[in-house]
């Protein structure tokens, strides 16, 4: 975690010392524009939205994927998630996750989009293998790839891009020298840009995530977080995403007094790290929470968000959609 800290603070800062690092990074450059036309795309019979980021670690993609994925339900499509299944380890791939699935083998965030949607959703390092599979099983007639901008064998019809609003394309580098997997004119090439909490200075549809209301996850009980008593509101905080203090500033923005907890993203949950030396409340992101309920306590609660994107953006999409031959 303390590597993972230092590295964003260069990312997201000044690089200093990693700049002696650049030929590294026009290498990576080099072999990531090569490796893109070397590719052959693949099709995996019906038309396929991606939603991803060019960054490294988490900008808001989950909510996203959600949202887009009730809208194009609302249109009459038949639609199935496929996702990569990062910290999962599945009995065999492309996996199918079911009700009987569990987030270690269906990996966290494809684990929270089954149990928020229902959807037909499938895991696999092969995203075009997970699509296939939804398209023989379910008919689903649009997929959505939860990340995979840079999964170049996957065929597209529209691309997503979405930016970490407090945080942009960092200090603009690439790997390893900043957190850019593809440089920032590729940004330039996308269909349709979301900006996560809003950013004057970038250019793409705003979202803002909305939570509102916690969850205990022992008891199942809600509590709206304006109604949270005022002698509980110092809480522990706990968030294992790639942007911690995004969810922490959303609390603090909220009324909460926190004790700050950030793990590593998709981070392996144990009883040990929920033991804390004061006896306070735990609030965590829902990412989290999936991975914490089988020995949660009373004091344990999730805060689900839902992401609110501009309405134009959906404008947009249908008009994309419009264009898309769906009868492959």
């Amino acid at each position: 975690m303390a590597l993972e800290q230092g590295l964003n603070r260069a990312w997201y800062g000044k690089p200093k010392s990693l700049l002696l690092l650049l030929p590294l990074a026009y290498l990576y450059r080099l072999i990531a524009a090569v490796r893109r036309r070397l590719i052959r795309p693949q099709s995996c019979g019906a038309p396929l939205i991606v939603i991803g980021n060019i960054s490294v670690g988490g900008s808001g993609k989950t909510p996203v994927v959600l949202a887009v994925a009730e809208y194009c339900q609302g249109l009459g499509f038949k639609v199935g998630i496929v996702s990569r299944g990062y910290g999962g380890k599945a009995p065999i791939y492309p996996y199918l996750v079911t009700a009987k699935s569990t987030p270690a083998e269906a990996g966290d965030e494809p684990y929270l989009m089954y149990q928020r949607s229902g959807l037909p959703l499938a895991v696999a390092p092969d995203r075009v293998a997970a699509a296939k599979l939804l398209v023989e099983q379910h008919a689903c007639n649009l997929i959505i790839s939860d990340d995979g901008l840079q999964h170049y064998r996957l065929t597209r019809d529209i691309e997503v891009l979405v930016i970490d609003g407090e945080r942009g394309f960092g200090n603009g580098h690439c790997l390893p020298v900043g957190p850019l997997r593809e440089p920032v004119s590729r940004a330039n090439a996308i269909d349709l840009r979301i900006i996560n909490g809003g950013n004057s200075r970038l250019r793409g549809y705003t979202m803002d995530l909305r939570g509102v209301t916690a969850v205990n996850l022992a008891s199942g009980e809600q509590r709206a977080l304006v109604d949270w008593p005022l002698s509980q509101r110092r809480i522990h905080a706990v968030a294992g995403i790639g942007n911690p203090q995004r969810f922490f500033h959303s609390l603090q923005a909220a009324g909460f007094e926190l004790i700050e907890h950030p793990f590593a993203d998709h981070h392996p949950y144990t009883v040990a790290d929920l033991q804390f030396d004061e006896s306070l409340p735990v609030l965590m992101t829902e990412k989290d929470a999936v991975k914490c309920r089988l020995f949660a306590e009373r004091t344990h609660w999730m805060l689900p968000v839902t992401g609110e994107i501009d309405k134009a953006f959906y404008t947009q999409l249908r008009s994309r959609l419009a264009e898309v031959d769906i009868s492959r």
